[in-house]
């Protein structure tokens, strides 16, 4: 017997479906079992007898009944479950076992800084860029004129490169800013450097190929390469950057941070940009060039690309992730067009485009003029902020037992230690007093460097003054 309960609030409709399939799973309508007549039914529950039709359409619709003019409406050979709830309780199905995808989920967190056992009060990031009240306002109005678009065109399926105003936004500024000059079809549009590593190791690379890495590194990128099957090849960094002499011949792709090394700070030299780019002419190999913070420099005038100086085997990597925010994923691809074209059609066939309100948003953003005076902002604040960070240092004994690396460029620097320093047991002695440093360790793939890397953009100066006489008192012991 259906019930209906008139106070419930759940619809009319709903309470005899729901009713209705519930009998038919359990068993108590068995196959056969003739449903009374929607006119009679309605009748009976005093209700419009067109719900009840609607009912019986949806069962129908779902396979739970059959109607036919002499027989009726029944309920049809649907086949229930040979399978008890015990047994399927006790069955479910597994995924695959990937050890690299442990091994490398593993890594990266241990390189981000994972999770932590302490309280942290003062946190030494140098992954996450300054965010206020500001920025998060304007955006927001890019937001709001963004969710306003009145072009409905906009929201169908778009170009897999990208929102093509956008990446006339991102033209001009690299232009204005990196002396890079590029048509808008060698910009290709990506939710992140990690996606824009995937996708070219997808679209450039094959299976097994060699990656040649700067050890230490960006574990990220060659994390992505590794799980897409590359061979990956750690290769030293000194003072002028990744020794180049050290890559092996049958690389295909290299990898580099020339602004602004990940994680000693290096700039690469002249001498070894030259090598760079004549081995990767040389033995047709190409060259991603991350250039994550490379546009916050403290000395001297913004050092001149990779890309700028070799565009044919180049692939210059861009995003606003540390320009703006993490959250936004927003990034690009810039290179020869025969590439970005590959790119694009892995792209189309994988993701097929960003969202976007994203890229709506953004473009707003810096059409407005918002992103301009965002950058001159944080660059000012960056500026005090390194300024403190290397006067706190300069001020107590750190500076005799670590190395100062990587001053001159970007939202982090480096504290290199001798190779008797414990670094593990440091950080975690760090933390306990509730500073959280990064140890250089997860960085490396061979090499046994040991340090500290120091990131400064999420802290004011007060805090990094205290921060840095508490890691003070940490290494005294």
């Amino acid at each position: 017997m259906i019930k209906i309960d008139r106070h419930s609030q759940q619809p009319i409709w709903k309470q005899l479906l729901d009713q209705s399939i519930e009998n038919i799973t359990s068993g108590k309508w068995k196959a056969g079992y003739r449903l009374t007549p929607s006119r009679e039914l309605a009748q009976q529950l005093e209700i419009s007898r067109s719900t009840v039709q609607a009912v019986y359409e949806e069962l129908h619709s779902r396979g739970y009944i059959i109607t036919s003019r002499r027989g009726g409406t029944k309920v049809s050979d649907w086949n229930p479950s040979i399978i008890s709830s015990k047994e399927e309780a006790s069955h479910h199905l597994v995924p695959p076992s990937f050890p690299v995808l442990e091994k490398a989920v593993h890594r990266l967190h241990a390189w981000s800084g994972g999770i932590k056992d302490h309280e942290v009060e003062i946190d030494f990031s140098p992954h996450e860029p300054y965010l206020d009240s500001i920025f998060q306002k304007k955006w927001r109005q890019s937001f709001l004129h963004a969710s306003a678009e009145s072009d409905l065109s906009l929201w169908n399926y778009g170009n897999s490169l990208g929102y093509e105003p956008l990446r006339y936004e991102i033209q001009n500024y690299l232009s204005v800013e990196r002396g890079i000059h590029v048509d808008i079809d060698q910009i290709l549009l990506t939710s992140g450097a990690q996606q824009s590593v995937d996708l070219i190791s997808q679209a450039l690379l094959v299976e097994g190929n060699t990656v040649s890495v700067e050890d230490p590194g960006f574990p990220p990128a060659w994390l992505t390469m590794e799980y897409r099957k590359m061979n990956i090849f750690p290769v030293p960094v000194d003072d002028q950057g990744i020794i180049v002499k050290k890559i092996p011949k049958e690389t295909k792709l290299i990898y580099v941070t020339p602004s602004h090394q990940s994680a000693t700070g290096v700039i690469l030299s002249a001498k070894r940009r030259k090598e760079l780019t004549e081995f990767a002419l040389h033995n047709q190999a190409w060259i991603i060039e991350d250039d994550y913070d490379g546009v916050f420099r403290y000395s001297g005038e913004p050092l001149p690309t990779l890309f700028s100086q070799e565009p044919g085997c180049t692939l210059y990597l861009m995003s606003f992730s540390k320009m703006t925010a993490p959250g936004i994923r927003i990034s690009a691809i810039i290179g020869p067009v025969e590439a970005i074209t590959q790119m694009s059609r892995v792209y189309e066939l994988t993701s097929r485009h960003l969202p976007i309100m994203e890229q709506l948003t953004l473009t707003h953003f810096i059409e407005q003029g918002h992103f301009t005076r965002h950058m001159r902002r944080t660059r000012n604040i960056y500026r005090k902020r390194h300024e403190t960070l290397i006067k706190a240092i300069d001020a107590t004994n750190l500076k005799e037992l670590f190395t100062v690396k990587g001053v001159e460029t970007g939202l982090h620097l480096l504290l290199e230690a001798k190779k008797e320093f414990n670094e593990e047991e440091m950080t975690k002695r760090a933390l306990k007093k509730g500073v959280c440093v990064y140890p250089l360790s997860p960085y490396c793939l061979k090499s046994k460097r040991k340090g500290w890397v120091i990131g400064f953009s999420k802290v004011d100066e007060e805090t990094i003054i205290r921060g840095i006489n508490q890691l003070a008192e940490v290494v005294k012991f």
